[in-house]
């Protein structure tokens, strides 16, 4: 995985790169948690900006770390720009919780880079 967690302002920031499948979820999971010991309000942004591939693998730990930050009074943001992690998302019926972020910057700010029709099945598709 990534670089250890990081400090943004009052956000912490865990980072991957390369594939998150079957084999790498271990390690990802394993730096979700760590970002997360202590108590307090939490807010964490989760940049999968560098990552090639992506498999359902992540949503369990994902969804934890969503979990506990909304328990804590905070919330859990995820960067990605490749349009099949968000097919992931899709799949795993958790597009509302994560929507898209551009940059660390735009998550911090909670500017989604595009609205939710991007990945709804039900969005008009006519032409």
């Amino acid at each position: 995985m990534g670089p250890h967690p990081s400090l943004f302002d009052e956000c912490r920031v865990v980072g991957a790169s390369g594939e998150l499948d079957l084999t790498t979820a271990p390690g990802f999971t394993r730096d979700l948690e760590d970002v997360r010991r202590g108590t307090g309000r939490l807010f964490l942004i989760v940049d999968l900006s560098g990552l090639t591939f992506m498999d359902g693998s992540a949503l369990d730990p994902l969804c934890a770390a969503w979990d506990d930050c909304r328990s804590r009074r905070g919330w859990t943001r995820v960067v990605y720009a490749r349009p099949c992690i968000g097919l992931v998302f899709r799949a795993g019926a958790v597009v509302e919780r994560f929507p898209r972020y551009a940059s660390a910057r735009d998550a911090w700010r909670g500017m989604p880079a595009d609205g939710p029709e991007q990945w709804n099945s039900t969005a008009d598709r006519s032409a």
